[in-house]
């Protein structure tokens, strides 16, 4: 990977401020082609804040934001979001449970939710399915969503995201609610798109949720940046008890991370 390569995200001097409190401040963080990114900290941190921002949904307060070379504010939003993918647990909430899988993820296509809006072709739907099988999940084409478990619709969702070949891939707490299974496939999912697929930028509370291939993090504390780099150096004891506010030792085996509580 070569830095010299434009950003794919660039956030310079970002402040949000709502109700006349900052939500987050002081934010210069830069994500480049081929990199792979968790962003951590305790609630309220300004997880949510900063990815919606790089996705396009939020505006800042005051400062710069860049996405794939677009200056938000001087260009067509609705039209940079297509390039852009985006997953979240809540985004499940809107889907019509009758709606069968691979017409959700077929309307990724338009960015609608239904696939009556626009005129789809055969091979629009041929995409969507081998969009699922890129997942190895093509056997619930045909299944109504509403159907599925926690586990399978996040994974839809996932397909959806890739349907339209995104420059980048955002995930905002994707295994929220998820089990065990649920959560180490998703997990096993990003490993896998990894190495030739988007660059990536994960929210996540838990450290056990990052992927192996994930090369950078970034730990917010009281709104700001806490420390961001190279994994390995980024996330250490003494860097998530900074963040999560509490004392933990910090664990890595076999390329996944833990956190457990200590005494101090």
């Amino acid at each position: 990977m070569s830095l010299s390569a434009e950003p794919v995200i660039e956030l310079r001097d970002v402040r949000v401020n709502r109700g006349g409190n900052d939500v987050v401040h002081d934010i210069d963080w830069t994500v480049h082609p081929g990199q792979r990114w968790v962003l951590l900290g305790a609630n309220g941190s300004g997880k949510t804040t900063l990815i919606r921002i790089a996705g396009l949904y939020d505006h800042p307060s005051s400062g710069s934001v860049r996405v794939l070379g677009e200056l938000l504010g001087r260009c067509d939003v609705r039209s940079l979001r297509r390039r852009v993918g985006f997953v979240s647990s809540a985004f499940v909430d809107l889907i019509r449970p009758d709606l069968v899988a691979a017409d959700v993820v077929m309307c990724a296509i338009n960015a609608s939710l239904e696939p009556w809006w626009h005129t789809y072709t055969d091979d629009d739907r041929r995409r969507a399915v081998e969009s699922l099988d890129r997942l190895g999940i093509a056997a619930l084409a045909t299944r109504r969503f509403g159907s599925l478990s926690s586990g399978e619709r996040q994974r839809v969702q996932l397909a959806r995201a890739l349907m339209t070949e995104p420059e980048v891939l955002l995930l905002d707490e994707p295994t929220a609610g998820l089990d065990l299974a649920g959560r180490e496939e998703f997990v096993a999912d990003l490993d896998a798109i990894g190495a030739d697929g988007p660059p990536m930028v994960l929210v996540t509370h838990h450290l056990e949720e990052i992927p192996a291939t994930f090369t950078h993090a970034l730990l917010l504390a009281d709104g700001t940046v806490a420390v961001q780099g190279p994994i390995d150096e980024a996330l250490t004891s003494a860097t998530m008890t900074r963040s999560a506010g509490l004392a933990v030792t910090v664990e890595r085996h076999d390329g996944r991370w833990s956190a457990r509580s200590r005494r101090v």
